[in-house]
């Protein structure tokens, strides 16, 4: 069974909300072995809103609303949801008598508009919301579809305020559910790749995952990494784990050491986990990334047990004081130079003690070197430095984008290169 979840809400279409209750339903859902196919944001409007709600119900098989069951002239999802299905709404008196003893208890003359939280769907069931005064409903039913044919359709509409709907669901509405569905269970897997090109990586595992009809694949490109999610449902977890594993274990196969993570985890986390395992212990010395690759590791619980700290050493004169770098070799070479990458990684490394010594320097933009030899190299070229006391290595990259895109992926690429250098 597929679902779709419709958020309700003019606020949520402006730049200044955001739809946070459909990530926390998607995962309940997914629990349940249901998979979310489709999210719609529609705002106050009678008429969108009963487009979108007769749409998917027409396409999914369970569609669950949030929001829109206030009591004020914009919160129409009863009657919205009513419309779409072709069916009458009731006031509920039981409802209606709570609502105003819930007002009596504070000593507040009821507004009349409040009675419609009261108007529940023909046949549904209430859904008790102990943290406010609309009830949830849940409607199990069958509609005619396009097709001419009968179809089962499940019905929830659950209150928009997160503290409301996350409570109601958990306590409620999931037991509910759970008694109207097949037995269904969710398996996925996450594998990680880091600097490859997505269609690099479609061309070498297309012909793995598409012999897996029953194994849900989607490929996701950003962030300087490459995300492969695979996702089966069956009638047992024990079932769907294994056709999960053995796609992935395929992959795995044949993308060999460039996958860096195969449950999900972060390259930085994989870097601080190698580090830990070979009970060594790094540090750095960033120019252009400002701290970006230490605030990337630190963002990892534990991770002083191999990050022992670092140094943003943004000038020359502080590259020189920080971590030794002759001022002539930054006078001569310039600050973005493999020489002075290397005095970096090496200097860092001999001040702290760690184990590593990483560097990063180049020029991020938006704007090139000011003077020296340094005025004649691009927007994007970066020199990124790894010394372990026994060689130190160089890599120089070109890389594109603004200067947001070229610091991060700068880091990106210094936390490859720290993992390829552990394997």
């Amino acid at each position: 069974m597929i679902a779709e979840i419709i958020a309700v809400g003019s606020e949520m279409l402006t730049p200044h909300r955001q739809d946070t209750n459909s990530l926390y339903l998607t995962a309940a859902l997914n629990d349940l072995g249901v998979e979310v196919a489709f999210k719609t944001i529609v705002g106050d409007n009678l008429g969108h809103l009963t487009s979108a709600a007769k749409i998917a119900i027409e396409r999914a098989d369970i569609i669950v609303f949030s929001g829109g069951l206030g009591p004020t002239e914009d919160d129409l999802t009863r009657e919205a949801a009513a419309a779409a299905l072709g069916i009458g709404l009731r006031r509920d008196p039981a409802v209606l008598t709570a609502l105003y003893k819930r007002y009596a208890a504070r000593q507040i003359v009821m507004p009349l508009n409040n009675a419609k939280q009261a108007d529940i769907l023909d046949g549904a069931m209430l859904l008790e919301n102990k943290n406010g005064s609309a009830p949830g409903q849940f409607l199990d039913t069958t509609v005619t579809g396009a097709d001419g044919q009968t179809h089962r359709k499940i019905i929830i509409l659950l209150p928009g305020p997160p503290s409301e709907l996350k409570p109601l669901f958990d306590e409620t509405c999931e037991h509910c559910l759970a008694g109207h569905l097949p037995p269904r269970h969710l398996a996925r897997r996450t594998l990680r790749m880091a600097l490859i090109p997505e269609s690099q990586v479609d061309a070498r595992t297309a012909p793995i995952y598409k012999r897996y009809a029953d194994v849900e694949t989607t490929i996701l490109a950003g962030h300087a990494e490459i995300q492969l999610h695979f996702l089966s449902a069956k009638a047992t977890l024990a079932e769907a784990r294994t056709r999960v594993d053995e796609v992935t274990e395929e992959i795995e196969r044949e993308m060999d050491d460039a996958i860096f993570s195969g449950q999900g985890e972060s390259l930085e986390e994989v870097v601080l986990l190698m580090l830990g395992m070979r009970h060594l212990t790094l540090a750095t010395a960033e120019s252009c990334t400002g701290g970006l690759l230490a605030e990337r590791l630190t963002a990892v619980p534990n991770s002083s047990s191999a990050f022992i700290g670092g140094a943003v050493v943004y000038t020359p004169e502080l590259k020189t004081i920080m971590t030794g770098v002759p001022k002539e070799t930054i006078d001569e070479k310039g600050a973005v130079s493999e020489e002075v990458a290397r005095g970096l990684a090496e200097g860092i490394r001999a001040r702290t003690g760690a184990s590593i010594g990483v560097s990063i320097t180049g020029l991020a933009g938006p704007g090139g070197g000011t003077s020296g030899p340094d005025a004649q190299k691009p927007i994007g070229r970066v020199y990124i430095g790894i010394a372990d006391g026994r060689q130190t290595q160089v890599k120089e990259i070109n890389l594109t984008g603004n200067r947001e895109r070229i610091r991060y992926w700068a880091s990106q690429h210094a936390l490859e290169l720290i993992r390829r250098n552990l394997l």
